[in-house]
């Protein structure tokens, strides 16, 4: 689990659909008012890009991202 690699949702670009919230196993999202909204930051795994693969509308980058980031062995029960 990462303090220094979490999301960040664009809410301009977020449709509500719940992809992220539905996909992550480490219950780092929740949901306010028909939006996800991230609630345990620390839960993300360093690296993990499952949920942000997902987002068909490209709301979802990360705290920490400086491009280079590589998974750091996302142990999620979901394939990414």
């Amino acid at each position: 689990m990462s303090e220094t690699w979490y999301p960040v949702i664009d809410y301009e670009r977020c449709t509500g659909c719940g992809v992220c919230i539905n996909h992550c196993s480490h219950g780092v999202y929740g949901n306010d008012n028909s939006k996800p909204v991230v609630i345990f930051p620390v839960g993300c795994v360093h690296g993990c890009r499952g949920c942000q693969k997902r987002c068909s509308s490209g709301a979802i980058s990360y705290a920490g991202d400086n491009g280079r980031q590589q998974s750091g062995g996302c142990c999620c029960t979901k394939p990414c």
